[in-house]
């Protein structure tokens, strides 16, 4: 790579702070707030976290771990279960996001839950008014396949009626089309300790007055479908509930005993693999819960260590507040960090305190590299590892989205041209270009995980069975390449290019896979465009400013509801957010729109509704976990993205304070043009 950083001393400056405004515009001054909420944020070893919000199943499902070990009434449960039923709406149900439609599911298991701690009393308003609404919403037979797994653990309903995750799953090739690594890492990791959890589906019977036997409208031990059949006999859905049918016909079977017990002792060594270098299996909760199951499957002690170990990961994700537990569902300090450090160079010169937190900060980063082998490796064994992951630890699941992100902030920090950072870069730049699919976009943790028939297995209605290609990561490797000189000209930024083309909507937006949802992907598509050296003046740029304008609110703020996944006509609907007004006007700058009416009232937007400690605040989620199913609300996002949105807008109509105004500078990184002249080889496709 070329392109030595040009640092400018603070001391040279007399002359451009003597030109200096003696008081601030409105604009400068929400900037300056902006950056110092965020530089008071940030932990002492320089990094920045964020509190990451789910909904009510995370404390739901905890406290059904803690009855199947037998200590649902544990004061930390009672304290969750307080939590549940504070976040239930008027009409007694549960949604999987603020203000949403009741959800059968996420009602089921939060009743259950509330009834399993003594929360509540079960004759009191609030109990009445939930069971009322989820009989009519078809009853607890309905739930979804992961629920149902947690009540057969407790007793109220027969294993045959949730899906077959057999064991030997784990033995099956990966040439065969249905094969473990044919699915999301997520799934993945899901899936191998549900294996373990199926095969000896314990149970423990909880007493009747803390069942739920009221919410099912016919008798729990009813045989049903694990997933309903389709009406068109001939389906992949109807093959695969008949190959569950098959599978629990054989289970128990003598002469496949030894079959199963081989499966089961490989799924257990692969669980306890990915128990190094990780927060808990895949560092996310749905797996730690598995994996404490699992692990009281495999016949482990309560005082082991390794059952302490996965115990202690769920309790590092608790959150306490007055007498309420929540539970987060991960930790997302390497994302939140790198997005602190492109919000803060946004921002521009600093002073020698806040420089220093800059360079902590990509110096967290930097140390976190992935150094090892991942599931990601067998479809890539040549590619040498390295990137970046979400979490604290999670070394066997690097993703192409954290690494984009890191690999700006060290470039737009200076620090992707010192000697720690610059081979932490090089080689973050290689593994991402070797992970591009073959339709040209990039995915989220793998290559080519696309097997749409694998979507209708019955227990993937947790909507996440596939990692394929989408807008929003595909455009935010395109805006990380381009932070490195990586510009049209090259064959795989090419590639990306045709594939963004063909997935824009016809109304002129795309998809957000990671964020709600078409702001989100617009959004990213537009900066990853620009940043990519795109022509913004392509019809399809225009198209989707055209959409922006078109969904821009009265008051001047954007918003969008997580129910535009459900029903794409409520594309750019909802109430507007900090965070989704800072969206779209990010991607409206990047098209060359900032003198327009629509980015002006938005900034307004901004500026009126910012608190006086700078930052802003936001009830909705605006993030995606598993679209239609499971939405997060980042607590950061509200504060980094509208200080980017509002750094870059200054920086647009040309507010930007002078550098004597604050002192120390630190140049973006740049390769000093084309890739072909940057010093830095990209790999051969794998």
């Amino acid at each position: 790579m070329k392109g030595v950083p040009r640092t400018t001393s603070g001391t040279r400056t007399a002359g451009l702070a003597a030109r200096s405004v003696s008081r601030p515009s409105p604009l400068s001054t929400a900037v300056e707030r902006a950056a110092s909420a965020l530089y008071r944020l940030q932990k002492g070893d320089g990094h920045w976290v964020g509190e990451l919000q789910g909904d009510t199943i995370l404390e739901s499902e905890f406290i059904f771990l803690m009855a199947f070990l037998g200590r649902e009434r544990e004061e930390k449960c009672r304290a969750a279960a307080r939590y549940i039923l504070a976040q239930q709406q008027p009409d007694g149900a549960w949604s999987n996001y603020p203000d949403g439609p009741a959800d059968l599911s996420v009602s089921v298991k939060a009743y259950f839950a509330i009834k399993l701690t003594g929360a509540a009393d079960p004759a009191s308003a609030p109990m009445r008014r939930a069971r009322d609404v989820i009989r009519s919403l078809g009853g607890a037979a309905g739930c979804n396949s992961f629920t149902r797994f947690y009540l057969a653990l407790l007793g109220q309903l027969p294993y045959a009626n949730c899906p077959a995750v057999p064991p030997e799953l784990v033995l099956l090739p990966r040439w065969f089309y249905v094969n473990l690594y044919a699915m999301s890492s997520w799934t993945r990791t899901i899936v191998v300790p549900l294996t373990i959890f199926y095969a000896h589906k314990p149970c423990r019977r909880v007493p009747p007055e803390q069942g739920i036997a009221e919410l099912f409208l016919q008798p729990p031990e009813t045989p049903l479908w694990p997933y309903p059949p389709t009406r068109r006999l001939v389906s992949w859905t109807n093959f695969f509930l008949g190959v569950d049918w098959l599978i629990k016909q054989f289970d128990g079977w003598r002469l496949l005993a030894p079959l199963r017990r081989l499966a089961v002792r490989r799924a257990a060594a692969w669980l306890r693999e990915h128990f190094h270098d990780s927060d808990g299996v895949g560092a996310i909760f749905p797996p730690m819960i598995y994996t404490v199951i699992s692990l009281k499957c495999l016949g482990v002690a309560d005082e082991a260590p390794e059952m302490q170990w996965a115990l202690k990961q769920l309790d590092d994700l608790m959150l306490e507040e007055d007498d309420t537990i929540r539970l987060q569902p991960c930790f997302s300090p390497v994302w939140d960090t790198a997005l602190v450090l492109n919000a803060l160079a946004d921002a521009g010169p600093r002073r020698p305190a806040e420089h220093e937190a800059i360079v902590r900060g990509a110096q967290w980063l930097i140390e976190r590299e992935v150094r090892r082998p991942g599931d990601w490796s067998l479809s890539n064994p040549k590619l040498e590892p390295a990137g970046w992951f979400f979490e604290y630890h999670n070394g066997h699941y690097p993703d192409t989205d954290d690494t984009a992100m890191v690999l700006m902030a060290l470039a737009r920090t200076g620090h992707a041209a010192t000697a720690e950072g610059r081979p932490a870069a090089e080689r973050g730049l290689r593994w991402l270009l070797g992970m591009q699919n073959r339709d040209g976009g990039w995915a989220a943790f793998d290559r080519d995980i696309n097997r749409h028939v694998l979507t209708q297995v019955p227990f993937a209605d947790h909507n996440a069975m596939l990692d394929p290609s989408c807008p929003d990561i595909t455009a935010r490797v395109l805006e990380a390449l381009g932070d490195y000189g990586y510009g049209p000209d090259h064959p795989q930024v090419a590639r990306a290019l045709r594939f963004l083309e063909q997935t824009q909507e016809p109304a002129g937006g795309w998809p957000g896979r990671w964020g709600v949802n078409y702001l989100y992907g617009t959004w990213q598509v537009l900066i990853g465009l620009k940043n990519a050296g795109f022509d913004m003046g392509h019809p399809m740029v225009r198209r989707a400013v055209a959409w922006l304008f078109s969904v821009q609110q009265p008051g001047g703020g954007w918003g969008e509801s997580c129910a535009s996944y459900d029903d794409p006509r409520l594309a750019g609907k909802g109430t507007p957010t900090a965070s989704q007004t800072a969206w779209a006007l990010l991607a409206l700058l990047a098209a060359g729109e900032a003198r327009s009416t629509a980015v002006r009232t938005g900034v307004d937007w901004l500026l009126r509704r910012q608190r006086p400690d700078g930052t802003w605040h936001e009830d909705q989620f605006t993030g995606t976990g598993f679209p239609k199913v499971f939405y997060l609300k980042y607590h950061l996002y509200s504060l980094y993205f509208p200080l980017m949105a509002l750094a870059r807008y200054r920086t647009a109509i040309g507010q930007t304070p002078a550098l004597g105004e604050r002192g120390v500078s630190t140049p973006r990184y740049t390769t000093g043009g084309s890739y072909r002249t940057g010093g830095f080889t990209p790999p051969a496709r794998p």
